[in-house]
């Protein structure tokens, strides 16, 4: 999702450690880089973040804020196919560009250096889209509009993971990530 325009010293860092984050994984910077591109000493950082964990977790706290306000400002008034389509459009764009990726895609590429903290709140941003789309795809199934195999919650988990997916495959490309085409394709029929 779209970095917020930073108000304070803190805001910038966590704006640019985001940034960083998105285009590099969280192994590929420091705080020597993130003090170069906000020009402060890296004692500044450490007044606020005092070790990489507490920024990766703040990180993740602020993207994961910014991102499910906008999954939740969704019109739920709207058929359940429609929402679904608004959301990967909003995925689409907002998620990646510039060379960067979901905050929560990138770090999951990094699970295994992450502290429990970070993890579980990367964990419950993982969860809260997955069950989101789970309800929206609940609801296309009782309106008809929407089909899939199983359950809706693995539904969800499906979807979402594509979407992670095919943001990660865009970026190796360089092409748009092409999300409906892709989550299209999980709703073919086949005869047997």
């Amino acid at each position: 999702m779209d970095t917020p325009t930073p108000n304070t010293t803190r805001d910038l860092l966590l704006a640019h450690a985001e940034k960083l984050i998105r285009t590099r994984g969280c192994n590929g910077f420091s705080y020597r880089d993130l003090a170069e591109h906000v020009g402060v000493k890296t004692s500044s950082i450490h007044y606020y973040f005092p070790g990489k964990d507490d920024l990766l977790y703040e990180a993740v706290e602020a993207y994961s804020a910014r991102a499910l306000g906008m999954v939740r400002a969704i019109d739920t008034a709207q058929p359940a196919q429609a929402q679904l389509e608004q959301y990967l459009s909003m995925m689409e764009s907002r998620a990646c560009g510039e060379g960067e990726l979901c905050l929560g895609g990138m770090l999951a590429a990094d699970m295994m250096s992450l502290s429990d903290r970070v993890r579980g709140a990367l964990q419950g941003f993982f969860r809260a889209h997955e069950a989101w789309l789970a309800r929206v795809l609940a609801e296309g199934a009782e309106q008809g509009t929407l089909k899939f195999s199983g359950s809706a919650e693995a539904a969800g988990r499906a979807v979402f993971a594509t979407v992670q997916g095919c943001l990660l495959v865009a970026r190796l490309f360089q092409q748009p990530p092409a999300l409906c085409e892709a989550i299209r394709a999980l709703y073919v029929e086949c005869d047997k």
